[in-house]
């Protein structure tokens, strides 16, 4: 059996006039993430590490922000589209460990939602997937609220095991 380990990252501005998405869940917040698509910082992050994991690149490099067609488009849709380009290429996901870094809004009442769209989304079992926040102490660009930042860390095993 093979395994592969990779880790992903992303981090979006807060702006005034759009939702704030993590997990593909709108949580109640006064300001959303800027982005190209819905600006879910928490899924783009778990889709970097699901590529990076199977070595196919990143984000940018299989849905553009240039692609009209990736306009608003929901974070999840582009995280199933990620789980059908990791399985083209072999691999399947069997655990998936992220971490919200964010000043504001509490995150802690919102965790199990947030959590249960990445599982939706991933087509995974809620064991094999784990959603933490945490804040900055009100250090850097997250402790002031102008932004927030998501790690991921995705294993996978290949798809013939």
């Amino acid at each position: 059996m093979t395994y592969r380990t990779g880790l992903g990252t992303d981090v979006h501005p807060l702006v005034a006039g759009r939702s704030l998405v993590l997990g593909g869940y709108s949580v109640p917040f006064e300001m959303g993430l800027d982005g190209h698509s819905d600006g879910d910082v928490l899924v783009h992050a778990v889709i970097d590490a699901l590529l990076g994991a199977a070595a196919l690149g990143d984000i940018g490099a299989h849905f553009p922000s240039s692609d009209p067609g990736n306009a608003r488009i929901s974070s999840i849709v582009l995280l199933k589209r990620t789980v059908e380009k990791v399985r083209d290429a072999g691999w399947r996901a069997t655990f998936v460990d992220a971490t919200i870094v964010a000043q504001r809004p509490t995150l802690a009442p919102h965790i199990g939602r947030i959590r249960a769209g990445l599982v939706a989304g991933l087509s995974l079992d809620e064991t094999q997937v784990n959603v933490k926040a945490t804040t900055t102490d009100g250090l850097g660009f997250t402790g002031r609220g102008e932004g927030i930042a998501a790690l991921a860390v995705a294993t996978l095993e290949s798809a013939g095991a």
